[in-house]
C-alpha cells in the first residue's frame, strides 16, 4: 500500500448528492457508464436496474441475511451464547454478517421458548448501545414487536424485551427465515437439520453468513448442509463479523465484478513481452517525502512486522547478514515480476529446459526465488541447486538434455571448468542466466567459443532486502538494466548529498517499494552505485534504464586514498589478461602504521582460448616469481594506487595466486567477497 496519496483516484472521482426521485439524472449517469453498482433493498436495486442501459453491467449488492445455528450441546453453552450476543451488538446488526435469526436444531417449542428466555438475559448483559435507532427504524421495531405480542395469544410467539426497548428477543415457532428490524432485535426459531435445505434454499439469494455452534462432527455436517442451501460464509458464534484480507464478499471477489478479463494474442515479435504498456510509456510514482535510509540502518524499516509471513536472509556480501520480511502477497508479486523479467531477457518457457543452480538453504532466497519464477512461467525445470560436485552437475545437464542454466557466474564457470570434457562434447547448453555477480566479457567469449553457449544475460538485478529491481532485455548489454517500474521507484542520488546525481554521473541507488506489505521499504539505499542511461532502448520498452557501477563496498579507504575494487578488476583484465576471480585483502602491520593490500588472483594453468585444459580464470602463465611485474602493472594502471604505495609509502602492495577454493565467500550464497578487510579498526 503506497503510504502517501498520489491523487490519481481523487482526480477521477465525483460525489453527487440528489434525491432518487430524480430518475432523469440517474438515467443520464447510468447511460454513460460501463458498470453501475447499487446497494440497498430490492426496490432500490430494481429501480437502478431499470435505468441501466443494455451492455452496461449492473453490480448489485442487495440485501443479505445471516443467522446463527445451534445444536443441543451448544445452546446451553454460556460462551456460545455470549458470542452470538456480541455478534448482534458489535455493529448493532447493521452488517450483512450480523445474525438476525438464531435457529435451533429442534422441533420442541418448549425448548425454543426456554432458550429465548436464557438468551434474553445474555443479551441484556451486553454494554448499552451508542447509537439510538432513528424514528422510522423505531417505528418498525415497535410494529414488529407489537405483532409478535399479539401472536403470543395464538401460541406462536414469545417476546422478551428490555423495558427501555434497548433489545428484543422474539421466539417464533415458525421455521421461515425472516429479517429482523435490527438494533438488537433477534428472532429465535426452530429448524431441524433435516429441513435445512427445504427451508433455506428458496431464500438462497438472500443468505450470507451462518455461525454454527455444534460439536466438530456436527459442524462439518451442518456446514455442508447450509452451504448447499445457499449460504456463502460459515463461521462460529462470536466470529460472524470477523474477516481476513482478500476474503470473498457475498460469494465473489468484489473487484472482479468491476473488471473484465481480456486476452491478447500476438505474433513472435511480442514473445518476450509480458506487458504491452511498457512499450507505450512508463508511469513512475514519485518517492515519498521521507529521509533516505542507509543500508546499515535496514533494521529501522522493520518496526512493524505484523504482516510479515516469509523471511529471507541476505548472503552477507554487503555487511552482516540480516532477515528481510515479506508477506506471501509480496513474494508472489515479486516472483511474477521476476518471471516477466526473465521472459524479457530471452528465456522461452515453451521450449527451454532449465536447471536451477542457484544456492539454497540457510534462509537464502536465490534458489527458491528462481524456482518460483520458473514455476510462474510453467517452464520445464530441474531444481538441482548448487552442488559441490561440479562434474556430477555437468553430467546431469547432459543426461537430462538441459539447455538453459540459472546460477551465480562463478558457480556456473566452475561447472564448465570441472565438466569441460562432458559439456564440450554435449554443446547443448544454449542459454545462461546469472545473478548476484558481474559476468566478465572474456569469460562469455570462452563459453561461446568452447561450449557453443549462445546467450548469456542477467536473470535479474535484485537483492534479498528489496526484491526484484531490474531486468535485462536483448539490447541491454553489460550492466544496463530496465527498472521494474511496476514494483519500484528509483532515485540515483549524489555520492555525498541526498540530491539527484548530475546527469551521466554515478550515484547511490535508492529504491522505494510500491506495495510492500511485509515491511515498508521507503527510500532505501540498496548499497549499489549506478547512473541513468539516456535515450530510448532499441527493444521499444519505455521503462527507465540504469547502469550498475559496483557497490559502496567496492570503494574503500587505504593509505588515506579512496580506492575502487572495479579499477583492480579492469587493470587485471587489460594488463594481465586475467579473467578469473579477484579478491582484495586488507591488513595492517601490528608494529607500524603501514597497511598491506594483497591482490589475490585465481590461479589456473592457462587462460581462456589458450592451450592446456582451456579453463577460464588464471592470470595467463604467471608464476610467483613474476609477481613484481604484476604489481608494476597494477601501479601503472591505477594512479591513485601508485600514490598510496609509491609516493606516500603508506600501503604495501602484493599480488598472489590462489586456487578458487581459497577465496573467501559468503556462507549462505557462496558469493565472492570483493574486499576482505582484516584491519584491526574494522574487525
Amino acid at each position: 500500500t503506497w503510504p502517501h496519496p498520489t491523487g490519481a483516484i481523487a482526480a477521477r472521482t465525483v460525489v453527487l448528492g440528489f434525491p432518487s426521485s430524480r430518475t432523469d439524472w440517474l438515467a443520464r449517469l447510468c447511460g454513460a457508464a460501463d458498470a453501475v453498482a447499487a446497494w440497498g433493498g430490492e426496490e432500490a436495486v430494481n429501480a437502478i436496474a431499470a435505468l441501466t442501459p443494455p451492455g452496461c453491467r449492473l453490480v448489485d449488492w442487495g440485501p443479505k441475511l445471516s443467522f446463527a445455528y445451534l445444536t443441543a450441546d451448544a445452546w446451553s453453552d454460556s460462551e456460545v451464547l455470549a458470542g452470538i450476543a456480541q455478534d448482534i451488538c458489535r455493529l448493532e446488526q447493521q452488517a450483512c454478517a450480523s445474525p438476525q435469526v438464531i435457529y435451533l436444531d429442534t422441533e420442541d417449542h418448549e425448548r425454543l421458548f426456554a432458550f429465548a428466555e436464557r438468551f434474553a438475559a445474555v443479551l441484556a448483559a451486553q454494554p448499552p448501545t451508542a447509537a439510538e435507532p432513528e424514528l422510522l427504524e423505531s417505528a418498525e421495531i415497535t410494529n414488529t414487536v407489537l405483532v409478535a405480542r399479539l401472536e403470543e395469544h395464538l401460541g406462536l410467539t414469545k417476546v422478551h424485551a428490555d423495558p427501555a426497548a434497548r433489545w428484543h428477543v422474539l421466539a417464533d415457532t415458525r421455521v421461515a427465515l425472516r429479517a429482523s428490524p435490527l438494533h438488537r432485535t433477534v428472532w429465535v426459531k426452530p429448524l431441524p437439520r433435516k429441513r435445512i435445505g427445504e427451508v433455506l434454499r428458496p431464500m438462497r439469494r438472500y443468505l450470507q453468513t451462518a455461525g454454527i455452534g455444534a460439536s466438530r462432527r456436527d459442524t462439518a455436517e451442518l456446514a455442508g448442509a447450509v452451504l448447499a442451501a445457499g449460504v456463502q460464509r460459515v463461521t462460529v458464534p462470536g466470529r460472524m463479523l470477523d474477516s481476513y484480507d482478500g476474503e470473498p464478499h457475498d460469494g465473489v471477489y468484489a473487484l472482479q465484478r468491476y473488471s473484465r478479463r481480456v486476452d491478447v494474442q500476438l505474433d513472435a515479435r511480442f514473445a518476450s513481452d509480458a506487458c504491452l504498456d511498457d512499450l507505450v510509456g512508463a508511469r513512475e510514482l514519485p518517492p515519498p517525502p521521507v529521509p533516505v535510509t542507509a543500508k546499515t540502518e535496514f533494521e529501522q524499516l522493520q518496526g512493524d512486522l505484523g504482516r510479515a509471513e516469509v523471511f529471507f536472509r541476505s548472503g552477507g556480501s554487503s555487511g552482516a547478514p540480516k532477515l528481510s520480511a515479506f508477506s506471501w502477497d509480496d513474494y508472489h508479486e515479486h516472483m511474477r515480476h521476476g518471471a516477466e523479467g526473465v521472459l524479457a531477457a530471452g528465456f522461452d518457457p515453451r521450449t527451454d529446459r532449465a536447471m536451477n543452480l542457484f544456492f539454497g538453504g540457510q534462509l537464502y532466497g536465490g534458489f527458491l526465488s528462481f524456482y518460483s519464477v520458473l514455476e510462474n512461467l510453467r517452464a520445464v525445470q530441474f531444481p538441482m541447486a548448487a552442488q559441490d560436485d561440479h562434474a556430477a552437475v555437468a553430467r546431469s545437464i547432459v543426461e537430462h538434455r538441459v539447455d538453459t542454466l540459472f546460477g551465480m557466474p562463478n558457480y556456473l564457470l566452475r561447472v564448465f571448468t570441472e565438466g569441460a570434457d562432458v559439456l564440450r562434447g554435449y554443446r547443448g547448453v544454449r542459454k545462461l542466466f546469472y545473478g548476484g555477480e558481474h559476468f566478465p566479457e572474456r569469460r562469455r567469449t570462452w563459453l561461446r567459443e568452447e561450449f557453443g553457449v549462445e546467450l548469456i544475460r542477467s536473470a535479474a538485478y535484485g537483492s534479498v532486502d528489496a526484491g526484484p529491481l531490474g531486468y535485462q532485455c536483448p539490447d541491454a548489454g553489460g550492466r544496463v538494466h530496465h527498472l521494474f517500474s511496476g514494483l519500484q521507484t528509483l532515485e540515483i542520488l549524489d555520492l555525498e548529498e541526498d540530491r539527484p546525481a548530475d546527469p551521466g554521473q554515478a550515484g547511490r541507488l535508492v529504491f522505494t517499494a510500491h506495495s510492500r506489505r511485509g515491511q515498508r521499504l521507503d527510500r532505501y539505499e540498496i548499497g549499489d552505485l549506478g547512473r541513468w542511461v539516456d535515450g530510448a532502448c532499441p527493444c521499444g520498452r519505455r521503462t527507465p534504464r540504469f547502469e550498475l557501477l559496483g557497490r559502496f563496498g567496492d570503494i574503500f579507504r587505504s593509505g588515506s586514498h579512496f580506492l575502487n575494487y572495479r579499477r583492480f578488476v579492469l587493470a587485471a583484465e587489460e594488463r594481465l589478461d586475467h579473467h578469473g576471480a579477484l579478491q582484495l585483502l586488507l591488513d595492517e602491520d601490528e608494529h607500524s602504521a603501514r597497511e598491506t593490500l594483497t591482490v589475490r588472483l585465481e590461479a589456473d594453468r592457462s587462460r581462456p582460448g589458450g592451450g592446456g585444459d582451456q579453463r577460464p580464470g588464471g592470470g595467463g602463465d604467471q608464476r610467483p616469481g613474476e609477481q613484481p611485474d604484476a604489481v608494476r602493472e597494477f601501479l601503472d594502471a591505477y594512479p591513485d594506487l601508485a600514490a598510496a604505495v609509491v609516493r606516500d609509502r603508506l600501503v604495501e602492495l602484493s599480488v598472489e595466486h590462489a586456487p578458487a577454493e581459497d577465496f573467501e565467500r559468503t556462507a549462505a550464497s557462496g558469493k565472492l567477497l570483493a574486499v576482505v578487510d582484516r584491519r584491526a579498526r574494522n574487525r
